[in-house]
């Protein structure tokens, strides 16, 4: 009788034991692939969490990149129209004349905004050297501000950004709303200042300040026609980068350092709080997008220790699913091979070797856990495409179809294992005592 036979008719002969061998078999199968859709679902769950607060952050970073460079770009706007943080002004000018009448009347060298753009001044920057004089203009008789610059000085130590006020041309004026209203001149025209020519480059509109009846021109023209050549009468800037409450202080300490005797004072606080307000904007945004990576940070902690522990509790739970299996199989092995005694005795005295019995009692045990392995996975991989909600939600065994030969292999060979024993007994018994005792 060959093998196949003989594990045929040990099937055939206990039915209800083989389909109670195959359901432990399947049940604790089911078991392991219910632990990988839960441990699977819940890292795609994390990483559907993970991406959506990732994503958030990135919208965070976005906005907060964009609101800035509409701060900024407000800012360099409006520092044009309003002014500058802070003025320099010579040694010895007395700050209620420069309050009265709008300007200083001492003088300093022209050089000495090159001293402060070469130094590493940090509590400053655009630095405007200018020089302002009330006067008539001879030819049209009229009280005007006469303003000479040369346009942004550049600080040696920093990248120089775009510049906040462009340069006066040589031979070129600019005219404040109320001269070139009054006076019928427009963009292009040619006019004679102290005796000199010169075309109006651009008109202003109107201000309402002293700017309506102001003149400027390139700051070397305007030094030769006040004969105050390499002089000045201030310097601009922007203050940007004091964080301490005495922010005037801190600026005129260090400025004093590098030129001494001249005096600082605060102008347009509009534009000082426009900065202000941009920098503690910047350092909420800041903290949120901080906070919201250390949530993100934390919720991945949280997230990994959870899916060690259930892995923890899945592994112990596993094992002791395999061993019930494995002593309920290997019990239904012992009792198949117990009413079965009779049968092997026979089988034995008509000279059928003792491996053919093993065997037959082995392949069915192999028969038993390749069954029960199969038909689990069957249904699981038929479940996992119509699981829409609940624990499992997205797992798709797909994801295990490399472990599948594994399982499949493993399944038969733990179910020979816990029949080996009882399969062993069986086969080696003597046949004689067998019939005897039958």
């Amino acid at each position: 009788m060959n093998l196949a036979r003989l594990i045929g008719r040990e099937i055939l002969h206990r039915k209800l034991g083989f389909v109670l061998a195959v359901a432990t078999v399947a049940a604790a199968v089911g078991c392991l692939v219910a632990v990988a859709g839960l441990l699977k679902s819940h890292d795609l769950r994390t990483s559907e969490m993970m991406a959506e607060m990732n994503a958030e952050t990135d919208r965070m970073e976005v906005k907060f990149k964009a609101e800035m460079k509409a701060y900024e770009d407000g800012v360099r706007k409006t520092m044009k129209g309003l002014g500058f943080n802070i003025f320099i002004f010579p040694e010895g000018q007395e700050l209620g004349e420069v309050y009265a009448e709008g300007f200083a009347s001492k003088t300093m060298p022209e050089e000495y905004v090159s001293t402060l753009a070469n130094s590493k001044i940090v509590t400053v920057n655009h630095l405007l050297p200018s020089l302002t004089h009330k006067l008539k203009w001879p030819e049209k008789e009229r009280t005007v501000i006469l303003i000479g610059i040369r346009g942004e000085v550049p600080l040696a130590h920093r990248d120089l950004k775009k510049p906040l006020i462009e340069p006066v041309k040589k031979g070129h004026l600019v005219l404040g709303h109320e001269l070139h209203k009054s006076l019928g001149l427009s963009e292009g025209n040619a006019t004679t200042f102290m005796d000199r020519e010169f075309i109006v480059e651009k008109c202003h509109a109107e201000r309402g300040t002293k700017d309506d009846i102001t003149i400027w021109m390139h700051l070397g023209e305007c030094q030769e026609l006040l004969d105050k050549e390499g002089q000045i009468n201030a310097i601009k800037a922007l203050e940007c980068n004091c964080a301490t409450i005495d922010r005037l202080g801190e600026i005129r300490r260090e400025i004093a350092g590098i030129l001494p005797g001249t005096k600082v004072i605060e102008t347009e606080s509009k534009a000082l709080a426009r900065a202000e307000a941009r920098n503690k904007a910047k350092a909420h945004a800041q903290v949120s997008i901080a906070a919201k990576k250390a949530e993100v940070a934390k919720l991945r902690t949280a997230r990994t220790n959870l899916r060690a522990e259930d892995e923890r509790k899945y592994t112990a739970l596993l094992g002791v699913v395999t061993l019930a299996a494995a002593i309920w199989v290997g019990f239904l092995a012992f009792a198949n091979a117990r009413e079965r005694q009779a049968e092997i005795g026979i089988l034995r005295a008509m000279g059928t070797p003792t491996s053919s019995i093993l065997g037959a009692l082995l392949g069915r045990a192999f028969l038993v856990g390749f069954i029960g392995a199969g038909l689990t996975l069957l249904l699981a991989f038929i479940l996992s495409e119509n699981l829409s909600e609940g624990p499992l939600q997205g797992f798709d065994l797909r994801s295990l179809q490399a472990d599948v030969p594994l399982i499949l292999f493993s399944a038969p060979i733990l179910a020979c294992a816990a029949s080996w024993l009882p399969a062993l007994q069986a086969a080696n018994r003597d046949p004689a005592t067998i019939l005897r005792n039958d």
